[in-house]
């Protein structure tokens, strides 16, 4: 176990204008975190509250996720790739362990954390990825170590690829075109 900031909050700027709060604990066998994200996109206003909980090795265990106007959705793993969305199967999510939320900055420290790259390392980290319509699909990702605090982060679906800079706490300082830490 670690130890983690009992809070953290991002500025999210480019592709959502919003903010970001989260709260973090460790607790037996894992990690609990109860966050928030707020923001505007293309003219709508958006609000999504999570509550994620991690095993010991930081993998995603259970995830619920609600939307303003009370929507909400659950997802439960194994700990071994497995996944049910709202109690049901979800075959196309087999293999991730990580749940990666469109509005959260937070959520990838949870793969970096996982794998324990060396610099020069790269590793596949697909995830079960929940829009901020809710939405649950797959997300194949791909993460480089390039030093103690980079990492080069790859979307092969869109293309995307950014350098995520981590600070000292293991989590995303910054995000370049979506987030940056300020607290």
């Amino acid at each position: 176990m670690i130890d983690l900031p009992a809070t953290a909050a991002w500025r999210l700027a480019g592709v959502h204008e919003g903010f970001e709060t989260v709260l973090l604990r460790a607790e037996a066998g894992g990690y609990r975190l109860e966050g928030s994200s707020t923001g505007v996109e293309d003219g709508v206003a958006w609000g999504v509250r999570y509550e994620l909980e991690l095993d010991a090795a930081w993998a995603t265990r259970a995830a619920l996720v609600s939307a303003l106007g009370g929507r909400e959705v659950r997802l439960d793993g194994n700990g071994a790739g497995s996944w049910l969305v709202d109690g049901t199967a979800a075959p196309r999510l087999e293999g991730c362990l990580d749940v990666d939320l469109e509005i959260s900055a937070c959520t990838n420290a949870f793969p970096v954390r996982r794998l324990g790259l060396e610099p020069g390392d790269t590793a596949d980290a697909p995830a079960a990825y929940v829009r901020a319509d809710l939405l649950v699909e797959r997300l194949e990702q791909r993460y480089k170590r390039l030093d103690a605090r980079r990492y080069e982060y790859f979307s092969p679906a869109s293309g995307f690829e950014a350098v995520l800079v981590y600070d000292d706490d293991g989590l995303v300082r910054d995000y370049p075109g979506v987030a940056v830490r300020i607290l």
